[in-house]
């Protein structure tokens, strides 16, 4: 099995907001600080959730397609382990109180 190669996006002035890119696909993960970013899920991308040194991130996928869904883990993965946290739990769901999902 072929293993991607990610990058890491990086603004200078936000060291919170980092994209993941796919070298090998057209997957980008968006990162986000839940401490210190809004956030409001898009209906339209996946959302997972991970903490790492104590502090919550969601990861949110940009125009995902199809072909990309199945490397989203793989991305989080990858970046428990460049921010130093490779036992990093991947949560399907918003674990804050009071961002459970409406059904």
């Amino acid at each position: 099995m072929d293993h991607n190669v990610y990058l890491l996006a990086t603004d200078p002035n936000d060291p919170c907001r980092d994209i993941i890119h796919s070298r090998d696909t057209g997957l980008k993960v968006r990162v986000f600080c839940l401490s210190s970013d809004p956030f409001t899920p898009n209906k339209n991308e996946i959302q997972l959730y991970g903490y790492a040194h104590n502090k919550l991130y969601a990861f949110e996928t940009i125009n995902i397609t199809s072909e990309d869904a199945l490397d989203v883990v793989s991305a989080i993965q990858w970046y428990a382990d460049y921010v130093d946290y490779p036992q990093m739990e991947i949560l399907p769901d918003d674990p804050r109180p009071g961002h459970e999902i409406a059904m």
